[in-house]
């Protein structure tokens, strides 16, 4: 098998749902991944907040639906147990929501946004919040939250703004799929 990174997200969730992968393994290599490959010192700035208890126990719930989907013959969501991540522009309920300001960098989100109620709906599972300029106005992705977010291609370019850090971390295979927000061509 390749690397569970190298697969796509539908790749992943016909995995999960076969019984092949498990959301909680898929999770952790996720995680693993960001803790490696994201950290302060060697970051490529494409998390400002990572979930990894609330991703994990997310993880568990998803298997748990799975395997009874299984037994009962029933279809969930083809990304029922994938990981994501998700722009820090949006709220996700309990979860720090910065929209990449410095003045709210201790907010914490008090409902799920629309886009957040809907891949919840779907059993995605959440990885974390993804960098983003200060409330998503430059075209490439900086902040005074943490370190500029660097395209894992070529470290001194910007993988562009304002969804920066969701493209940043699925090209560095920190995520399968994130979500992204488009005002002015991200």
């Amino acid at each position: 098998m390749a690397e569970l990174h190298d697969l796509t997200a539908l790749e992943q969730g016909a995995a999960i749902a076969g019984g092949e992968l498990s959301s909680v393994a898929l999770t952790d290599h996720y995680l693993d991944r960001i803790d490696r490959f994201d950290r302060k010192d060697t970051s490529l700035g494409a998390y400002l907040t990572v979930t990894a208890d609330l991703a994990r126990e997310q993880a568990a719930g998803a298997d748990r639906d799975t395997a009874a989907a299984r037994r009962d013959g029933t279809r969930l969501s083809p990304l029922h147990g994938v990981p994501l991540a998700v722009k820090d522009l949006v709220q996700v309920a309990d979860v720090r929501f910065t929209a990449g300001s410095r003045a709210f960098a201790d907010r914490i989100g008090d409902l799920d946004d629309h886009v957040v109620t809907r891949l919840r709906a779907a059993g995605t599972v959440l990885l974390g919040k993804t960098n983003l300029p200060e409330f998503a106005l430059p075209c490439y992705t900086e902040n005074r939250l943490g370190p500029p977010t660097r395209n894992p291609w070529d470290p001194e370019r910007s993988p562009g703004g304002s969804s920066g850090g969701s493209a940043a971390a699925v090209a560095a295979g920190l995520a399968p799929l994130a979500h992204g927000t488009d005002a002015g061509g991200s």
